[in-house]
């Protein structure tokens, strides 16, 4: 005995509550909108070019008309020390512990949670304001377990880090890379050891190895020896809240990025 084609009604009805579990709750799109024109100097950095054909304004001046002095560049320190953590047990004292990993001190950082091996390692920038034992607690932690879930993800399958230890508002992720926080993320990817890994947050690149770039779909994996890590960096769960669209624009990306990889 054959069983009935589903109707067209339920295949909907299923569509649209698995749209429902995945957070996007209405309809987006990704068309650009040209705000600037050519008729005035808007600052615009033409991105394809390299910023070749971009529009600039002069440098401003102080009052002595002289030149604003050059950003001090970080100075880069061996935080991991001579003798790392050994394995993840190790890494999430040590994370909790360390000095020079922020400014504050330990008092106040959150650890990592999950086991090695994982099918799937989710990396944020930082913790949520409100985490103190368990890291990504609130809501936004709340929208990514309904994210892992519509991607069909056991829980315990995914390990669960942030890149820097505290809750840091306006990080300036570039500075913090240079200064030796970029070791301490691959390192700890390392330890984890994935089989792919989800990035969440527009600064991130800088701490994984990468440059910043307006374009994230094109950095596809961390470099690792033997073999790279595959990788998917996409707008920030703060962003996907704030604009309910980056969620549908998320879900297209990851679907078109899960086949090819």
């Amino acid at each position: 005995m054959t069983m009935p084609d589903p109707s067209l009604s339920s295949q909907l009805r299923a569509a649209m509550e698995w749209w429902e579990l995945a957070g996007v709750d209405g309809d987006f799109t990704d068309d650009a909108t040209d705000w600037l024109s050519d008729s005035g100097d808007h600052g615009v950095v033409d991105a394809a070019s390299g910023g070749k054909n971009a529009k600039t304004k002069p440098q401003g001046l102080n009052q002595n008309q002289e030149p604003a002095p050059e950003p001090v560049k970080p100075t880069r320190a061996d935080l991991l020390g001579p003798n790392p953590p050994a394995d993840l047990d190790a890494f999430r004292e040590w994370w909790l512990s360390a000095p020079g990993l922020d400014t504050i001190g330990p008092r106040g950082r959150v650890a990592p949670r999950g086991a090695a091996n994982p099918e799937l390692m989710v990396l944020v920038i930082d913790p949520e304001q409100g985490d103190r034992d368990i890291l990504l607690s609130g809501p936004q932690g709340r929208l990514l377990s309904r994210i892992i879930a519509a991607m069909g993800i056991p829980q315990e399958s995914v390990y669960f880090a942030s890149a820097l230890p505290r809750h840091t508002p306006m990080a300036d992720t570039a500075s913090l890379a240079a200064s030796g926080m970029d070791e301490i993320m691959q390192f700890h990817v390392n330890l984890v050891n994935p089989r792919q890994v989800l990035a969440l947050g527009a600064g991130i690149p800088p701490l994984l190895g990468h440059a910043l770039t307006n374009d994230l779909s094109h950095l596809r994996e961390i470099n690792r020896k033997p073999s790279p890590i595959p990788l998917f960096v996409t707008e920030g769960l703060d962003a996907m809240m704030a604009m309910p669209r980056l969620k549908a624009k998320f879900w297209r990306r990851w679907n078109e990025w899960s086949v090819k990889e």
